[in-house]
C-alpha cells in the first residue's frame, strides 16, 4: 500500500506520540489546538445606554463595564449603542449619537453653548473613542433611532414633522452623512431597525400614516414592509439569521413573529446624491410569512429597546429601567431568564455577534465624549472685537475642507481674498450668535478632515484651524521628547 506525503507524516506523528509516552513512563502526550480567549465572548456582548453613560454587559456572567461615561445631570441627550463593523478591525464596534442638552447660548449673554449633534464610535477594547461627524443644531433635541447593519448606520433626526433619514456607508473610511429621505420632496419617516447583512435595508416608519417600509439605503427606493406593525408600533429587531422579528408594541411588552428579509426587487438607480428621493410607488415585497405574532410578556409596559442574542434564542429588552433577558420560546407572562442593572435607567441596548479574540477583562473604558464636545464649542467662538451687537452682521467666516494625512494648500490659507476663493470655493458657513457654524447638515467629518476657518469683514482676516478629533494634522511630524542632559560626575 502506498501513502501519500500527508498521510506519510502523520504516521510519523502518531508513531513519535507512542513511544514518547512508552519510553518515557509517564502521560500520553497531548497536542493542543489554538484556543480563543480565557473569557471569550462566544455568545456575544451586550451594550447598553443607562444614565451613567453607554457601556458593555456579559450575559454568561452578568458582568459590566462602562465603556462611555457621560456627565450627570442629563447635559447630553444620547441615541444608540449599536454595534456594526469599523474598518480595518476584526470584531464590531459600538456607535452611539449625543446632542448637547445644556442650556444653549443667547445673543444677549456671554458665550456658552452651541447646540451640537455628533456621532461617534467607541472601540471598547482599545479604549478609544472617535468623532465620526458633527453638525450644529439648534432646532431638535438630536438624532434618534439609530440603527445599523453590515453596510449601514441610519438615524433620524429634526422635528415638528419634518423628520429627514440620514446614513453613513460603514464600508468606507473616510464617508459622511448622507440624507436618504427629507420633506418636502421625501417623506418624513422614522428609523426603526434595520435587517441584518449588507444589503442595506433599514425598517421605516412614515410620519403621520404609521405606514412601514423598507427603506433601501444604498438604491434609496421604499419598499413594502413584509409585516404589517402599528402606526405606533417600533422599535423593531431582527435576528441574524433575518428569520425572527421582535417588535416594541406602545404597552404589553414586545411581539415576537417570523420575517423574511430577503432583498427585495428595487429600482436599479443608485443613490447619486444626498438629495435622491425613494421611488414614489413601492416595488415587490418579500413574501409574508403566516405564522401569527406572539407575546413575550403581555404585562410589560413598551420597550425601550430590544436585542436578540446571536442564535436568537433570547431576546435582550431595555425596558422598566433594567435589561430583562427572556428566553424567546417561553410563553407569555414567563419570567425573565436574566435581570441586569435595575436602577440604572436603561434605556438603549444592542446584543452583537460573538467576539471569540476578546473577553470582558480586555474592555478598557474611556473618559467619554465630553472633551470633544466642549472643544469644539470653545474652537467656534467668533473672535472678540467681531462678537458685539454692531460687528456680528458685518462678520463674514469661509470655511475650507481638507485631508490632513497629506500636504495641502488649503492648511496654510491666511485670507480670503478673490483669488483664494476662485481657486478653492469654500464650504458654506455662518455666525451663530457669538459662534461660527457649518451651514449644512453633518458638514463637519472627523477622521483626518480638518477645516481652515478665515473670519473677517468686521475684524482684519483671521485664520485657524479646527478638528473634531485633534487641531493637529495627521501628517505632523512626531513629537520625539528632549532627553535630559545627564548629570555631570
Amino acid at each position: 500500500m502506498r501513502f501519500s506525503l500527508g498521510k506519510r507524516l502523520d504516521l510519523v506523528v502518531a508513531l513519535a506520540t507512542i513511544l514518547a509516552s512508552a519510553c518515557g513512563g509517564g502521560a500520553p502526550v497531548v497536542t493542543h489546538s489554538p484556543s480563543s480567549v480565557q473569557g471569550a465572548l462566544n455568545e456575544g456582548l451586550i451594550a447598553y445606554l443607562s444614565d451613567k453613560g453607554v457601556g458593555v454587559l456579559d450575559p454568561t456572567s452578568g458582568k459590566s463595564t462602562l465603556v462611555a461615561p457621560l456627565p450627570a445631570g442629563g447635559a447630553f441627550r444620547v441615541s444608540g449603542p449599536v454595534w456594526a463593523p469599523a474598518p480595518g478591525l476584526p470584531y464590531p464596534v459600538l456607535y452611539f449619537t449625543i446632542h448637547d442638552d445644556r442650556p444653549a447660548e443667547s445673543r444677549t449673554a456671554p458665550p456658552g453653548v452651541i447646540p451640537y449633534d455628533w456621532l461617534f464610535r467607541a472601540d471598547p477594547f482599545a479604549g478609544t473613542i472617535e468623532p465620526l461627524a458633527a453638525s450644529a443644531d439648534l432646532q431638535s433635541e438630536g438624532p434618534f433611532g439609530l440603527v445599523a447593519n453590515a453596510r449601514y448606520l441610519a438615524l433620524t433626526t429634526g422635528c415638528c414633522a419634518n423628520y429627514e433619514v440620514d446614513a453613513i456607508d460603514l464600508t468606507r473610511p473616510s464617508a459622511g452623512l448622507k440624507v436618504l429621505a427629507k420633506p418636502p420632496t421625501q417623506a418624513a419617516l422614522f428609523t426603526e431597525g434595520a435587517a441584518p447583512g449588507p444589503d442595506g435595508l433599514i425598517a421605516v416608519r412614515v410620519v403621520g400614516t404609521g405606514a412601514w417600509y423598507w427603506l433601501n439605503a444604498s438604491a434609496a427606493v421604499l419598499n413594502p414592509f413584509p409585516l404589517s406593525p402599528g402606526p405606533e408600533d417600533g422599535p423593531i429587531a431582527i435576528s441574524a439569521d433575518g428569520t425572527l422579528a421582535a417588535i416594541s408594541l406602545p404597552d404589553q411588552g414586545p411581539i415576537i413573529e417570523p420575517i423574511n428579509v430577503a432583498t427585495p426587487v428595487a429600482s436599479p438607480s443608485p443613490v447619486t446624491s444626498g438629495t435622491a428621493a425613494p421611488a414614489a410607488t413601492p416595488t415587490h415585497a418579500s413574501p409574508v410569512p403566516s405564522a401569527a405574532p406572539r407575546h413575550v410578556n403581555s404585562r410589560l409596559p413598551h420597550a425601550d429597546g430590544l436585542a436578540w442574542s446571536p442564535d436568537a434564542k433570547q431576546l435582550a429588552l431595555a425596558v422598566n429601567g433594567e435589561i430583562e433577558i427572556y428566553a424567546a420560546s417561553g410563553a407569555d407572562g414567563a419570567a425573565p431568564v436574566g435581570r441586569y442593572l435595575t436602577g440604572n435607567n436603561v434605556v438603549g441596548i444592542d446584543w452583537s455577534a460573538p467576539i471569540s479574540n476578546q473577553s470582558l477583562a480586555l474592555v478598557k473604558p474611556d473618559t467619554g465624549p465630553q472633551s470633544f464636545v466642549d472643544a469644539l464649542v470653545d474652537e467656534t467662538k467668533l473672535p472678540a472685537a467681531a462678537d458685539t451687537a454692531a460687528n456680528r452682521p458685518l462678520t463674514k467666516v469661509y470655511l475650507w475642507q481638507y485631508d490632513s494625512s497629506r500636504p495641502s494648500p488649503i492648511a496654510n490659507i491666511a485670507d480670503a481674498t478673490p483669488d483664494i476663493l476662485q481657486q478653492y470655493p469654500p464650504l458654506p458657513a455662518r455666525v451663530s450668535l457669538h459662534h461660527w457654524t457649518a451651514s449644512n447638515s453633518w458638514q463637519l467629518l472627523g477622521g483626518c478632515f480638518r477645516y481652515r476657518i478665515v473670519i473677517t469683514g468686521s475684524v482684519p482676516p483671521t485664520a485657524s484651524t479646527v478638528g473634531l478629533a485633534s487641531n493637529t494634522a495627521c501628517n505632523a511630524p512626531a513629537v520625539t521628547p528632549t532627553p535630559s542632559p545627564s548629570p555631570s560626575k
